[in-house]
């Protein structure tokens, strides 16, 4: 049997990341051993490595938990032998201690383990006494700050482009749904085949979650950082965007899940189907237009005159005269996430 370890990643870590970690791991190890001496500094070079993080916000964070996870582990093995005196099993005693102050406090996972590492380095490797418990908390202070000031220095690079390209594809994506389900009305569907249509619609859902945490990442990326003002804007629009795509998501699902419960062939070829095929191609031919040009508005403000010409194109009116009872329900259900999908579309 073949094990399948998840131990690399897709992409590298990107090389600027890698050089400000190493900086800043030798750089604490040096200032904490100067501010420090006589003791190995190694709370100071782990706070380092743990507090680099691609975005200076994202740093910040991390300052906060390691830190406070590192006064309340040390603390917690300090009050363990001032109780009990230097005991073997105060290690296991004031790992559970931690975890479960962790818990009880609410602490954010990182933080609740940072308490219990600290309490066992603590009683490991040193005498847990009052001088050598600040000694431990100042060098972790130390450490942190120094990563801070290393990840403002070497400026972390902004997540502008990784978003854009996801909410491009997530738009593409959708658009071509919307052409698929524009395909299956045109014609005689088999159950199969309204199967797998469903079954793509779906996959959208993995897309627009994908999208979501790339814009995150890329707002995270921008506080603190010194090139913000050049892809704050841009980052808006992508924003934006995204937060009009993102409910035409459920709109395609919903809308495919009802022609596949719904769908009856003798449905194929009657005037309100074929209308609303045509206006389903429309829509997926007007998205397509709103992802490639409501995401880079220099380009929208030369092609301004091809943008209006072309956008909206759904505006031909529709006449559903007399269609047989039990069609009503797939019917309306598609005008009516058809008029959703248009709404998010043209921004009303």
């Amino acid at each position: 049997m073949r094990l399948n370890l998840p131990v690399r990643s897709a992409t590298r870590t990107p090389l600027v990341q890698m050089i400000k970690t190493a900086v800043a791991a030798v750089l604490a190890w040096v200032v904490a051993g100067l501010l420090v001496p006589g003791e190995f500094p190694v709370f100071a070079t782990v706070a380092a490595l743990i507090v680099i993080q691609p975005s200076v916000n994202q740093s910040y964070a991390k300052a906060f938990e390691r830190s406070l996870g590192v006064i309340l582990g040390v603390l917690i093995a300090l009050g363990a032998v001032l109780a009990f005196g230097e005991q073997s099993w105060l290690v296991l005693l004031a790992t559970v201690v931690a975890i479960v102050s962790g818990w009880v406090l609410r602490l954010t996972a990182t933080s609740s383990t940072q308490i219990a590492i600290s309490a066992m380095l603590v009683l490991s490797i040193g005498a847990a006494t009052p001088e050598y418990a600040v000694i431990r908390i100042f060098e972790t202070l130390i450490g942190a700050a120094v990563a801070l000031v290393i990840n403002a220095l070497i400026v972390p690079p902004v997540l502008a482009a990784p978003a854009r390209l996801a909410i491009a594809r997530l738009g593409r994506e959708e658009a071509d749904r919307i052409d698929d389900l524009a395909r299956v009305l045109g014609g005689r569907p088999d159950r199969s085949e309204l199967d797998d249509l469903l079954r793509s619609a779906r996959e959208l859902r993995a897309l627009r979650t994908t999208a979501g945490d790339a814009v995150q990442r890329g707002m995270e990326s921008l506080a603190f950082n010194p090139t913000r003002s050049r892809h704050r804007d841009q980052l808006n629009r992508d924003a934006a965007l995204f937060t009009r795509l993102d409910p035409l998501v459920t709109r395609i699902v919903g809308m495919t899940r009802t022609t596949r419960d719904r769908w009856d062939n003798s449905l194929a070829g009657t005037p309100a189907i074929d209308g609303i095929a045509e206006e389903l191609r429309r829509a997926a031919h007007d998205l397509r237009l709103l992802v490639r040009f409501e995401g880079d508005r220099s380009r929208a403000d030369q092609a301004g005159a091809e943008l209006t010409e072309e956008l909206p194109a759904l505006t031909r009116p529709m006449a559903v005269i007399g269609p047989a009872p039990e069609q009503w329900i797939l019917l309306g259900a598609l005008m009516e996430d058809l008029r959703r999908i248009r709404e998010e579309i043209v921004g009303e």
